[in-house]
């Protein structure tokens, strides 16, 4: 129920009744769609309601009818992006385990990312202008979100269920660390030497901030569903290795595994 008033303030910002009809929904979520892309690519300024109404198959005269002016449409986008993104943080909840919840909040933040990368890149934009558009929501229903769930966080904490860490710069690390690979998958790729990030590239990924993300604070990373492709070799050949050479070489390798690991968080507590 968290997501709710943040929601009613967003459709306000946007201007919609939310009583729009399933035919009006399909339009306007096509519409959305093509302005995302548009947006991403020529900015605000670059943009031209012509070119978004091309790019979603509609007349213009229609797309005027949806939404009256592009600053509309452009607000339409950022509210759209914004009401996706709250909505998930209802899985930040005390009657969640923080490691279950954490991780489920990281897959789903990944999830978006990979699915709306434009919606990304446009409220990116529009935070690096000074968020001229969104300011007031994201002083309002933004802040107000993050306090709430900073309270379960806080109470996780109190009950020694997780290690003291600061919820707020929680919250933007893995805001920062999901969203990067929306806003900056060009860099990413050239890194990586890829055309486009694939959904095998969106899992490594997926489970390398659970890891990372868990471990700092304190709590215990899942283990991996499934291995990625370039780690699946490595790992089958140890596989072999291991069971060449016995019983007593796999206590050996556990020992060291678990010293390795060990090793590992301690290196990654927090700092007091």
């Amino acid at each position: 129920m968290d997501a709710l008033a943040p929601a009613a303030r967003l459709q306000a910002l946007a201007g919609r009744d939310g009583n729009a009809g399933r035919i009006r929904q399909r339009n306007e979520a096509r519409i959305l769609r093509a302005a995302e892309a548009v947006f991403a690519r020529a900015g605000f300024a670059g943009a031209t309601m012509a070119e978004i109404a091309t790019r979603a198959g509609v007349p213009k005269s229609n797309l005027h009818y949806y939404f009256r002016t592009k600053q509309a449409l452009y607000r339409a986008v950022l509210a759209n992006t914004l009401r996706l993104w709250l909505s998930q943080a209802d899985i930040i909840s005390a009657r969640r385990s923080p490691e279950a919840a954490l991780e489920q909040y990281i897959r789903a933040k990944m999830r978006l990312s990979a699915r709306y990368p434009d919606a990304s890149r446009v409220f990116a934009n529009e935070l690096l202008h000074g968020a001229p558009e969104i300011g007031d929501v994201l002083r309002d229903a933004l802040r107000s979100l993050v306090g709430r769930k900073s309270v379960v966080i806080h109470g996780w904490i109190a009950a020694g269920r997780m290690a003291q860490i600061d919820p707020s710069h929680l919250f933007f690390t893995i805001w920062a660390a999901t969203q990067t690979y929306a806003d900056f998958e060009a860099q990413i790729c050239a890194v990586l030497g890829v055309q486009r990030l694939e959904r095998r590239d969106y899992e490594r990924a997926t489970e390398h901030l659970i890891a990372l993300v868990l471990r700092g604070c304190g709590l215990t990373p899942p283990a991996p569903a499934r291995a990625g492709r370039r780690g699946g070799g490595a790992a089958a050949s140890g596989a072999s290795a291991s069971g060449a050479a016995g019983a007593g070489g796999a206590a050996v390798a556990r020992q060291a595994g678990a010293q390795r690991r060990g090793a590992y968080r301690g290196n990654a507590d927090p700092l007091p």
